[in-house]
């Protein structure tokens, strides 16, 4: 990747410090690589003017000293020093914490009282051995550790935290790292903007998404964090981001019964509402599918009972049934309640009504039919797995695109949607023109 994704960079800011070097360069990667190559201390961070080309290597970050604004001015503050946090076993940990994990001092890496050293400075200068702050010289498993300056205990292992922002759990989801380049190398456009790729996802439209900078996420349930990328000629990119080797947290128990949507169902109903037995998650016979266990870790996709891993109105299942592609399950309601009031009040309860015609070009139809002339079952308008397309419910505002019901947004001929299926774009849907005469 490029030398400055390392860096965190912050625009107009110079700090002061009393250990630093001037050269002259040409632009900030050529900086970085005077930062790298610094011999007369630990460069942490560097500033680059733009008009008069200098570069300044600094010994300290702005978390060390004092900040203050300063125009034409970028300070460049390499990662490795602003956490405080380890990934993995921490060997490239360069944190501040200096006491062990039982609160005991660390011992100074360069003293000799009351522990003589098997690590120093000078043996080994690339292993971070300043002051007396945890480090991993030697690959330890047990992570960040020090000498300590208790005379009875020679060293002991620091409480480091893991970076979960480093990793990721599930799919991604609620990753709220800082990667902004793809997979591929390619450098990522940031959310806010609508060039070189126009797009939906915009802040205030799903303010509890993090989309942030340039910083790869995963907004709508993909394989895992991506980001559109700043080449014209390449929409968008996966990310490199790591699974974390930790358990993912728990949100909550999983449910036995119908609550909301069901997307925390668990129960054991393999069996739809017409009565089709269900396909298992992990064959692809006698459907074809995306919907992979290993691939979707937290979707509970366990034997083949009913789920509902995309957000759809209820859990569902690939049936068994070659001509069927899939259905929805009979799952119980949490909430007993929903069925009694009926019983309890002998009030007829009016089945809203859906419409299954469409009148002109149907971009009036409201209806919720979600299938395809040829049965495929419709992508919801959101998501853009497995398409990624642009018609989006805040693209399209009076389009009414709501969940995956058939819509016609743009003034096609007829009803129409994305469809589940991968090598399908997009289809007409089931549905019929209306009788004119019919009452409305």
């Amino acid at each position: 990747g490029d030398i400055l994704d390392d860096y965190l960079r912050t625009d107009g800011v110079w700090i002061l410090t009393r250990n630093k070097q001037f050269y002259k360069t040409n632009n900030e990667k050529e900086c970085a690589e005077k930062c790298e190559a610094e011999r007369n201390f630990t460069c942490r961070a560097f500033l680059f003017t733009r008009k008069k080309l200098q570069c300044l290597t600094l010994a300290e970050n702005a978390k060390m000293t004092v900040a203050f604004p300063s125009t034409d001015t970028v300070l460049y503050e390499k990662r490795i020093y602003l956490m405080q946090c380890k990934r993995g076993i921490g060997t490239d940990y360069r944190g501040t914490e200096a006491k062990t994990q039982r609160g005991v001092p660390c011992q100074k890496w360069a003293e000799k009282i009351p522990h003589k050293p098997n690590y120093t400075p000078e043996k080994y200068p690339n292993a971070g051995l300043e002051e007396n702050y945890c480090r991993n010289p030697d690959a330890d498993e047990n992570g960040p550790w020090c000498y300590t300056t208790d005379p009875a205990k020679r060293y002991d292992y620091c409480a480091i935290p893991e970076c979960e922002d480093q990793c990721m759990q599930c799919n991604g989801e609620d990753y709220h790292g800082e990667v902004s380049r793809t997979e591929s190398g390619l450098e990522c456009q940031r959310w806010d903007a609508q060039e070189p790729h126009m797009h939906g996802f915009i802040l205030k439209h799903y303010p509890e998404k993090d989309l942030r900078m340039n910083y790869c996420r995963n907004p709508d349930g993909e394989l895992r964090p991506w980001c559109f990328t700043t080449d014209p000629n390449e929409r968008w990119e996966y990310c490199n981001i790591p699974r974390c080797t930790t358990p993912p947290p728990v949100s909550g128990p999983d449910s036995q019964c119908l609550s909301g949507k069901g997307e925390d169902y668990r129960g054991r109903i393999a069996i739809t509402e017409s009565g089709n037995a269900c396909q298992h998650w992990n064959t692809q016979l006698p459907h074809k599918h995306g919907w992979i266990p290993d691939r979707y870790p937290c979707k509970g996709l366990q034997e083949n009972y009913c789920r509902n891993p995309d957000g759809e109105k209820k859990p569902w299942c690939y049936t068994t049934n070659s001509s069927i592609r899939w259905e929805y399950c009979t799952i119980p309601p949490c909430d007993r309640t929903e069925q009694g009031i009926v019983g309890m009040n002998n009030v007829p309860v009016q089945a809203p009504l859906t419409e299954e015609c469409y009148r002109d070009k149907g971009q009036s139809y409201r209806g919720t039919t979600s299938v395809t002339a040829s049965g495929k079952k419709c992508q919801a308008w959101s998501s853009m797995f497995p398409h990624r397309h642009i018609k989006t419910p805040d693209m399209f505002p009076d389009a009414d695109l709501r969940d995956n019901y058939c819509r016609n947004p743009d003034g096609d001929s007829s009803p129409w949607c994305f469809t589940t299926d991968p090598n399908t774009l997009w289809e007409y849907c089931n549905l019929k023109r209306c009788d004119d005469h019919t009452q409305e």
